[in-house]
């Protein structure tokens, strides 16, 4: 493979790659989800009789491009395998085998079947085919969550409570369906003569979805059903706290590793060491700002200071000059010193990555690391007097 070639393969790769937050990567995205909009109307709108047949030739052309457009994904996707980190050691061939048992393969390859069937003569009529383009390509759109990912980190982390849970639930099941079983079946053979039949009712039950169309008759079946409806709300609520509680872990820890991504690439954060570094990542915010987006005004209130992960931003001078600041500046930190308003506006030039400091964090910091105090009130020193060197011009 040629120099040029692979560094095309790696260039398409970074635009397709989930979670880019290039420009291009996100004009891709939307792309990929306007294109997936229109198949799926157009396959539910082409079910509707009522339509004429001169409106179902252009949702069958829609359909037709749709499927191309995902086919031509497919096999781009299918080049750029390779470049995957994951993949990184193995001959190109045997990581396009690996991708394609993955999920995503795996999905991508379902959602170019529509191709295959109406390459092969399947005609696109109506209501059937809807459903059956439908189902395959819905599942495309799993792909742009990517809380899916996470869902199944916190279902592995928590595995142990959530079998605990499921287990109870197991439990109050077959403990209830038993009991209706036992005081219901006289009364109500048809609905509780059999434990199947019984579980049914104290499935209803114990979801709290009480569908009403089996009821307890006997005082004891009542009590049992009282008891399971009361049993399921808890059981329930301690599921819905265990998740809850492993997504919100979960965040953090990708909230953590996300701005320890972006605070590495600042040079006057990297040069403090690990632990300290470990210190600040916890303190900062990450901000991202399209191209031509006003970050600051002059006069607004001095509470935080601003480090530029990458991008480029203007900051127009009250002079009505202007500066301009790329990867690992940072601006904000001479008000946040004086503690006054904002003496100049900064906007964005390009789209651009900012980590926020807040005051209160900045002096804690502070205290506990000299050195980036240091630093930052030697910037403000040497700006400060940069600004009334230009004053002194005029």
């Amino acid at each position: 493979m040629t120099a040029a070639s692979k560094t095309l393969r790696s260039q398409v790769f970074s635009v397709l790659r989930p979670a880019e937050p290039s420009p291009a990567a996100r004009r891709w995205r939307a792309f990929h989800l306007i294109v997936l909009a229109v198949g799926l109307l157009a396959v539910i709108l082409l079910s509707i009789d009522e339509f004429a047949a001169g409106h179902r030739v252009y949702l069958r052309s829609a359909i037709w491009i749709v499927t191309i457009v995902f086919l031509v994904e497919y096999l781009v996707r299918l080049w750029i395998a390779p470049e995957m980190p994951l993949y990184a050691e193995m001959p190109p061939m045997r990581a396009r085998l690996h991708w394609v048992a993955t999920l995503p393969g795996l999905i991508g390859l379902l959602a170019t079947m529509p191709a295959v069937m109406m390459t092969g003569g399947y005609g696109i009529t109506g209501t059937d085919t809807a459903s059956v383009f439908c189902i395959l390509w819905i599942m495309k759109l799993g792909l742009h969550a990517p809380a899916f990912g996470t869902l199944a980190r916190v279902i592995s982390n928590e595995r142990a409570p959530i079998a605990s849970v499921l287990i109870v639930f197991a439990i109050l099941l077959m403990a209830a369906a038993t009991a209706a079983h036992m005081f219901e079946r006289v009364k109500q053979p048809e609905a509780f003569g059999s434990l199947p039949n019984a579980m049914w009712w104290a499935v209803v039950t114990l979801t709290t979805t009480g569908y009403g169309d089996v009821v307890p008759l006997t005082v004891g079946g009542r009590m049992i059903g009282s008891l399971l409806m009361i049993s399921g709300i808890a059981v329930l609520a301690l599921m819905t706290g265990v998740l809850a509680t492993g997504f919100a872990q979960e965040e953090r820890r990708r909230e953590y590793l996300r701005v320890w991504d972006q605070v590495s690439r600042v040079p006057i954060f990297a040069s403090l060491g690990v632990v300290t570094l470990s210190e600040i990542v916890g303190k900062l915010r990450t901000r991202y700002y399209p191209a031509h987006v006003t970050v600051l005004r002059r006069g607004d209130p001095g509470d935080s200071m601003f480090f530029i992960s990458n991008g480029e931003v203007e900051v127009r001078l009250p002079t009505g000059g202007s500066v301009r600041l790329d990867d690992g500046a940072f601006f904000g930190e001479m008000a946040l010193l004086n503690r006054q308003p904002r003496a100049a506006s900064v906007a964005t030039t390009r789209p651009t990555t900012l980590l926020v400091l807040y005051a209160s964090d900045f002096y804690e910091i502070a205290s506990h690391i000299p050195a980036l105090a240091e630093a930052v009130e030697n910037e403000a020193t040497r700006r400060r007097e940069e600004n009334l060197g230009r004053e002194g011009k005029r």
